[in-house]
Order: C-alpha cells, then structure tokens, then sequence
C-alpha cells in the first residue's frame, strides 16, 4: 500500500531562515539573504549529495517555501526531497484544512507532491491524522512524519495511519547537546527499533553551539534567538570550547561536531543552511567519528551546563 520507503540522507537541509524577509532584525532569525545566494546554497548542496529540504507554512508564513521554490527553479524534481509541514494551530476553517493547507504548500512550493509531510505539532492526534490518508492514497505525499509528538501521540498516529495501512515513517523533535528530551523519553529508541528515522532539528540551538558566539560575541541583538541564548552563553563555554577543540583536530569547527554528535547518535540532524560555507561544514561533519569518550565528554559538559533551552512550542517528552 505505501510507496517504496523513505531514503534518508545523512544530514537534511532546513530553511527556517530562510521565511525571514530579508531585512536585518525583521524576522525569527535576523538574517539577511538573497535570492542569488539561496540558489549557490542549493547548487552547492546537490552537488554534494544532500538533496532532502525541510521547510513549512510556519516558517515566514509561507516566505521559506517561497524562496526554497525560486532557489530550486531549473532543478529536476527528482534530483531533491521536499519536506513540509501541515501546522494545526494555522489551520484554516475549511471542511479538509489538511488538504487546503498542504495545497497552498504545493503551490509555493511549485510541485505536486510533497515527499515527506509533517502534522507539524500534536493539537489533536486524532482529529489531523485521518486527514492524511486520502492524501497519501493520492500520492500528493509520499511518506509522513510527525514532529514535536511524544511517545503516546507517536503510537496513536502510526495506529491511525496502520488501520489504512499506511505509517508514521519519520519523527522529527528537537534534539540536541543540551536537548535530549526524545532521548530521555525513549524516543529514540522507539525510532531504532521500528526502523523509523528520526530527524533532530536545532542541533546547533541557532547558532548557540557553533562557537561563533560568546559571551563578548553575541547572537545578533533584536532576533527572537539573541534573546534566548545571550543570557546562556556563559554556561555554555566550556561546551563550546571542547568542541571547538575536538574540530580543531579534524580541521573542523564546533558547528560541525554538533552535527557529527547528531549523527553519530543515530539521527538525521536537520541543518539550517544561509551560505554556501555552511555546507563545507555538513560535508566536513558528515565525515567525522567522534570516539565514544568523546561524546560522554560533550554530553557530560552539556549536562553540566545546565541549561533549558525547549522552545516555547515545546511540550515536555
């Protein structure tokens, strides 16, 4: 009944960024990138492989999917993924909002599937589950994903999906050195053992871990992640420090061993790409094998930290 199963890359490509204007400090990350950026970004990752992009409505309302369409414009539909997602709390009135919103999403998105959708937050497992089937029957998705459910919203939407045969193929949570909530949760280790993969997103907490910012270096002021990291960067030194230090060795940074930590812990970390540069570091991290004392080492600083970074949309694991 399902079509063939999901391939799963190394690394997924994410573009929340990438719903922000464009003017610097207007938007969730304050960045500011161009069309002609966007698509080096997308030439640069295809022609290292890393073809699965995640985006959804809620990123910009609708803006990441937009620019995520015009930077893969002139690329064949079956070079790449497309990741997107149906959020609950947007949906609209209609009589399928499932099907309204993932139509709006197609056509931004300037396709007609979709190969891997997402009930973006768990609002009512059983109301926005059913929804989906006539969908995936149709094709207009391929596979589906759920993210940011716990284990008991997990099981009753792969039940939901089973009765018509069909099942969660994916599980996307925040997940990350100082998140591990899916991992307390034995949510990974539902994940392993049903053979379903699980996407981790911010594993960088926005930039937090990749040892660019610091406390005499702070995200950039008046972006929502300025005002939820700047106050823990100091925890988070010592973190950062190690890891920059563990790189150093492999001619790599601190961003790209909080990837290969996410990597090497089972999952498809999620990375959010602005410039080119970013994805030397995927490729760089993709190549990397921390030591198992090497991770107790990173988790053990993480610990220490002691810090709480679930996002506001979060519930607990």
């Amino acid at each position: 009944m399902t079509s063939k199963a999901l391939t799963v890359p190394a690394v997924a490509l994410g573009t929340w960024a990438w719903g922000d204007s464009g003017e610097a400090g207007d938007g969730y990350f304050g960045s500011r990138l161009s069309a002609s950026g966007l698509r080096e970004v997308v030439e640069k990752a295809h022609s290292n492989g890393l073809t699965l992009w995640d985006t959804a409505v809620a990123y910009g309302m609708g803006r990441s999917e937009t620019a995520l369409a015009q930077a893969l414009a002139g690329c064949h539909r079956s070079e790449y993924q497309l990741s997107t997602k149906f959020t609950p709390q947007l949906a609209g009135d209609g009589d399928d909002p499932v099907a309204d919103m993932l139509e709006q999403s197609l056509d931004r998105l300037d396709t007609d599937y979709v190969d891997l959708f997402w009930i973006h937050n768990p609002a009512d497992v059983a109301r926005w589950t059913p929804p989906l089937i006539p969908l995936l029957k149709s094709g207009t998705i391929k596979h589906v994903g759920v993210s940011n459910h716990n284990l008991k919203e997990i099981a009753l939407a792969d039940q939901i999906l089973g009765e018509a045969g069909f099942r969660v193929e994916a599980v996307q949570n925040h997940y990350s050195l100082l998140y591990r909530g899916s991992e307390h949760a034995g949510i990974l280790d539902h994940c392993r053992e049903h053979d379903v993969p699980f996407f981790a997103y911010m594993v960088l907490e926005q930039g937090a871990l990749t040892g660019r910012y610091s406390p005499a270096h702070p995200l950039p002021e008046g972006s929502d992640r300025a005002t939820v990291y700047n106050g823990i960067l100091p925890q988070l030194q010592a973190l950062t420090d190690r890891m920059g230090a563990i790189g150093e060795e492999r001619g790599a940074s601190a961003a790209d061993v909080a990837i290969a930590w996410a990597i090497a812990k089972g999952t498809t970390p999620i990375v959010g790409v602005t410039k080119a540069d970013h994805i030397d570091g995927v490729v760089r991290a993709r190549g990397i094998e921390l030591a198992d004392e090497e991770i107790a080492e990173l988790e053990a600083l993480a610990d220490a930290a002691d810090v709480d970074t679930r996002g506001w949309w979060e519930n607990e694991m």
